[in-house]
């Protein structure tokens, strides 16, 4: 057998060792498992309260449950993937192995798994969940504010501002589990909207301005949309507390309407000027255009609640949000990073085009599912099986590659 063919035929075999080659092939995996068994545990609960499921035992909201492990089962797990890959050459450090990182990745896979049986089972169980999803978040958080402190690059801001927004989701993470065990579920809704904001957000933001050219060059807007995230994750816990005041809801929804108007424009000008604009670049266009247009109707919604006394499609603006442009945003950068690392062409195939085109169509069932005067139940029943659908399959062909080893035979 000749040497290329040898290498085929290896890379053709998973295998647990493979995925511990690399930081990100455990890390997606362990995300990719959660996030798979998250979509369909809410389209379970969805048919359950469609009266067609099996009966379940609640013992947690159905709703937070599911803003828990949205915000921070799966995406921590793709954040640490991605940070331990390029963290250490933006930094000028080496960074751990899979090996050193596995236990707290597994605590969190393990306690969002958990977290999701706990639901039925007992409220105790659920936080305790949260407790064990804690410390694995709390240990990948430690070991990359090691690396920042470790590093001599002049320019660390990017780097800093992502190990800030880790923080700031263990106090998120560590605030909702108190609350679940103290039976406060409007606290812990409020702290899992928080960690939205100030931590998954932020986090997209920052790597997106360091890595995307129609932002990376503007340092200002930066700062403008992590004001502007800032200030949603704020205004989680000033709901909660029920204090409202007629300037805070102004500038929270000029500050988003600001943030969003200006992604808008950026993601519309640079797209103009691309030539042959390929699919990958399609998919990070679309997904900031998402993105801009969730942060836009969020600043129409707290405008209007100013002037008409209510918001308008809030839960539309926060799924424009996560699912249209993290959702969107995810399915690009780690199919972008999951090829690259595989030793596969970093293009957009037939199969991730398709996907992401029924990700638009399942976004787009979402919010209409937020429409009053639209059959919601349905519309949302539809939008949540047709994600776990997506992901499923997206997320089998991913997890087998992780366990492979590089097609091109190089190591990593």
């Amino acid at each position: 057998m000749n040497p290329a063919a040898a290498a085929t035929s290896a890379a053709a075999g998973w295998r647990w060792r493979h995925v511990l080659l690399a930081p990100h092939r455990l890390a997606f995996l362990l995300a990719t498992l959660v996030l798979v068994a998250a979509a369909l545990w809410w389209t379970l609960a969805l048919l359950d309260r469609a009266g067609v499921g099996p009966g379940l035992a609640w013992e947690l909201s159905p709703s937070l449950v599911h803003a828990g492990v949205m915000t921070f089962g799966f995406m921590p797990l793709f954040f640490a993937g991605f940070l331990f890959t390029a963290g250490p050459r933006w930094l000028g450090v080496t960074g751990p192995s899979a090996r050193q990182l596995a236990p707290a990745l597994l605590a969190q896979a393990g306690g969002w798994l958990l977290w999701l049986v706990g639901s039925h089972l007992h409220r105790a169980l659920a936080a305790a969940a949260l407790v064990l999803a804690l410390f694995g978040l709390g240990a990948v958080t430690l070991r990359f504010w090691r690396l920042v402190g470790a590093s001599r690059m002049p320019d660390r801001l990017h780097p800093k501002l992502a190990g800030a927004a880790l923080l700031v989701g263990c106090l998120s993470l560590a605030g909702m589990a108190g609350a679940v065990a103290a039976d406060a579920d409007g606290v812990a809704r409020a702290f899992a909207l928080g960690g939205l904001w100030g931590f998954v957000v932020a986090v997209y933001l920052t790597v997106s301005h360091r890595m995307l050219p129609f932002l990376g060059t503007l340092r200002w807007v930066l700062w403008l949309l992590l004001g502007a995230a800032g200030t949603e994750a704020l205004a989680a816990g000033v709901d909660a507390a029920d204090w409202t005041a007629p300037a805070w809801t102004l500038l929270r929804g000029l500050l988003a309407l600001g943030a969003g108007s200006w992604v808008l424009w950026l993601a519309v000008a640079w797209s103009r000027q691309q030539r042959g604009r390929t699919r990958l670049l399609a998919l990070l266009h679309i997904g900031f255009l998402w993105l801009g247009a969730g942060f836009a109707l969020s600043g129409v919604s707290q405008l209007a609640e100013l002037f008409a006394g209510a918001p308008v499609l809030p839960l539309a603006a926060l799924h424009a949000v996560t699912l249209g442009g993290l959702g969107s945003l995810m399915l690009a950068m780690v199919t972008r990073v999951t090829c690259a690392h595989s030793g596969r062409a970093v293009v957009v195939d037939d199969r991730v085009w398709m996907l992401f085109w029924l990700l638009q169509l399942a976004t787009a069932l979402r919010l209409a599912a937020a429409v009053p005067a639209l059959p919601g139940a349905g519309l949302l029943l539809a939008a949540a099986g047709l994600w776990a659908g997506l992901v499923g399959t997206w997320g089998v062909r991913h997890g087998y590659w992780y366990g492979c080893l590089r097609a091109d035979a190089r190591p990593g």
